[in-house]
């Protein structure tokens, strides 16, 4: 099993947003936003936090949990 963003970036499409300025607005590092473009990559719950907070949503609404033994 690994995490999945690929919620997160959607929304962030879809509100036309850049992972920049999410960044700048969720206080966290355009180079965690970066790492968590690609499958698997493990950020630490205080960072998914400050994500949900800034973007005004859950966790559910970003993250999805995938089975990779397929």
């Amino acid at each position: 099993m690994a995490a999945s963003y690929k919620k997160l970036f959607k929304m962030l499409i879809d509100r036309e947003m850049k992972s920049k300025d999410l960044a700048a607005k969720a206080g966290v590092s355009p180079a965690t936003l970066a790492k968590m473009k690609k499958d698997g990559a493990v950020v630490s719950s205080e960072v998914l936090v400050k994500i949900c907070t800034a973007l005004e949503c859950t966790m559910d609404d970003i993250v999805e949990i995938v089975d990779t033994t397929k």
